[in-house]
């Protein structure tokens, strides 16, 4: 995610924070010292604020960790103002794996406030007998957090945790299609909600309401790619009328192919027709303003490119598109390039079946 630093590694996963998470600090701060004017109030206040993220992070490595367990990695847990975002590489699509998932970061909360509550409990005897579970200091509060959190995160606003709970339980009586989208309208449906309360109450809920808006959209529209492309091999949806490129050839050939179709990154093949490469337009655009067009591909080419097989499943193929960040994967039979299968045409595909789905429902 841009504009974030790396904190450090937790258990192999990089955890970040981003660039907004300090103006949070900074907001903490200024509410902590303006009524009282007390430096020491401001630090206690941006020390809670921390160690509450830190129980955000632990919340995000139970999922992380739960995830790991089933064979599915994390990329990063990006802390952010409204909380952490960690990033699998795929939710796994058995309910039962989903469910445990899913759980793992609210149990993690369950038991942070089950230790503080013992913490606590402990601390009313002696010197301490006046520490009360509803007090102002740092460890109720801290008790405090932890329960809403695991409450919170419990509402089936999807994607919530709540929410792929409730999409788990459904998926284990409906097709996952159809418990995603009902999941996803339950989230918007909650989304309303919180924007209206935040409208005269906390105006953060209208932030969380966005959030949960638009993420339940975003689940749902993947859902249905996935759906619709399960059990169709990429040969199906590949462009198979392609341009490629050698290591020799000079970008300037690479402008010509660019401007002259629609193609944007080239597959790059040696002399006996081995794919060795690819040419993305980003590279191209790079290296022409350092080196010009007269520079060979091979100065240019991304030598770690991912390819798909051709009778995999498109499904695959998406999720190795979306790992990657990439526009084109080059499609290879048997180690021969057969053609390229790009975002553009995975969308185009998925529009025609639906398309042809609305007119045998209206049949």
């Amino acid at each position: 995610m841009s504009w974030s630093w790396k904190l450090g590694k937790v258990a192999g996963i990089d955890v970040f924070v981003h660039a907004t998470f300090f103006i949070l600090l900074v907001w903490v701060a200024l509410a902590e010292y303006l009524p009282s004017g007390s430096p020491a109030a401001a630090a206690s206040g941006i020390l809670f604020t921390v160690a509450v993220f830190g129980t955000v992070v632990l919340h995000e490595l139970g999922h992380a960790l739960a995830a790991r367990r089933f064979g599915v990695a994390t990329r990063d847990i990006t802390l952010l103002p409204i909380g952490g975002v960690s990033r699998l590489e795929r939710m796994p699509e058995d309910p039962r794996q989903e469910l445990g998932v899913a759980l793992a970061g609210p149990a993690v909360n369950v038991a942070l406030a089950a230790g503080l509550y013992a913490a606590l409990l402990a601390l009313r005897t002696g010197p301490f007998d006046r520490v009360s579970m509803m007090g102002g200091g740092f460890l109720p509060r801290l008790f405090w957090v932890n329960v809403s959190l695991a409450l919170f995160n419990l509402l089936p606003a999807f994607p919530m945790d709540g929410g792929r709970v409730f999409r788990a339980l459904l998926a284990l009586r409906l097709d996952r299609v159809r418990a995603t989208e009902i999941a996803a309208r339950t989230g918007q449906a909650l989304a309303l909600v919180f924007g209206f309360a935040g409208l005269f109450f906390n105006p953060f809920l209208v932030f969380i309401a966005l959030f949960v808006w638009m993420g339940a959209t975003q689940e749902a529209a993947a859902t249905q790619m996935h759906g619709a492309l399960d059990g169709i091999p990429v040969g199906r949806v590949m462009v198979k009328d392609i341009r490629s490129l050698a290591p020799q050839d000079r970008l300037g050939r690479a402008v010509d192919a660019m401007l002259a179709g629609f193609q944007q990154d080239f597959p790059v093949l040696d002399a006996d027709g081995h794919l060795v490469g690819v040419l993305t337009r980003e590279d191209l655009m790079r290296t022409l303003s350092t080196r010009g067009p007269d520079a060979p591909v091979a100065e240019a080419m991304r030598r770690d490119y991912v390819s798909a097989e051709e009778s995999e499943p498109l499904s695959a193929a998406l999720d190795r598109l979306t790992r990657c960040h990439c526009r084109t994967l080059p499609v290879t039979k048997g180690g021969a390039l057969v053609g390229v299968l790009t975002l553009d045409n995975l969308g185009e595909y998925v529009l025609i079946q639906n398309a042809r789905r609305r007119r045998l429902a209206a049949a």
